[in-house]
């Protein structure tokens, strides 16, 4: 289940988006100001923010600058949420690292594209980053691994046993254990752990 948190100021905008989007399945967190926000993002980092831009106190460009400064928030999904229609206010929310506009009133199926839209586009980054990060060792691993190996190899990442791979694939005991030995010796895995590492890098293969 995702995470959204949702800065407005206005209760009746506020409710009516928390609402909307509890309906599809999120995980919401509410709060009026920016300063609460930071709060909550430090205790429990959220997978996206849907933001207001007028506020008291703290306004969302302020906010989205500071939110940019801290690295380990910099990269979640940020949405603006504004009845301000200038192009001028757009363009700066957008070189301040704001990934979407959602202008006021919006439809509830406006709403919830918006949200989806940005978090799929993420994860999607995300997995790029992953697979960028394992390039080397995947196309290693397609190398040196058969396609039956590749299953025994998956099943070991989920914990299962010799005769459970055995009973799973079809094979014989001794033949899941004949294929375990092998990937241990072809990926150089010294024990199970480094065997479920591979695992997880044969997931994206």
């Amino acid at each position: 289940m995702n995470s959204i948190l949702i800065i407005e100021d206005d209760p009746s905008i506020c409710s009516n988006m928390e609402l909307i989007l509890r309906m599809e399945g999120f995980a919401i967190t509410a709060v009026d100001s920016g300063q609460k926000a930071f709060d909550i993002i430090r205790k429990t980092p959220p997978d996206l923010i849907l933001c207001d831009i007028l506020m008291p106190e703290m306004d969302g460009h302020a906010f989205l600058e500071l939110l940019k400064q801290e690295r380990e928030y910099a990269d979640i999904p940020f949405i603006f949420v504004t009845a301000l229609g200038d192009r001028n206010d757009m363009r700066q929310g957008m070189a301040a690292g704001a990934d979407d506009y959602l202008s006021k009133p919006f439809t509830a199926e406006e709403l919830v594209t918006a949200v989806k839209g940005r978090l799929s586009r993420h994860d999607s980054i995300i997995n790029h980053k992953t697979r960028s990060a394992f390039k080397e060792e995947y196309a290693f691993l397609q190398k040196q691994i058969s396609p039956r190996e590749r299953e025994v190899l998956l099943l070991v990442g989920k914990g299962a046993t010799s005769k459970e791979i055995a009973e799973q694939l079809g094979i014989s005991q001794r033949t899941a254990e004949v294929h375990r030995a092998n990937l241990m010796n072809k990926l150089n895995a010294s024990n199970a752990a480094m065997l479920s590492r591979w695992a997880v890098i044969a997931e994206m293969v």
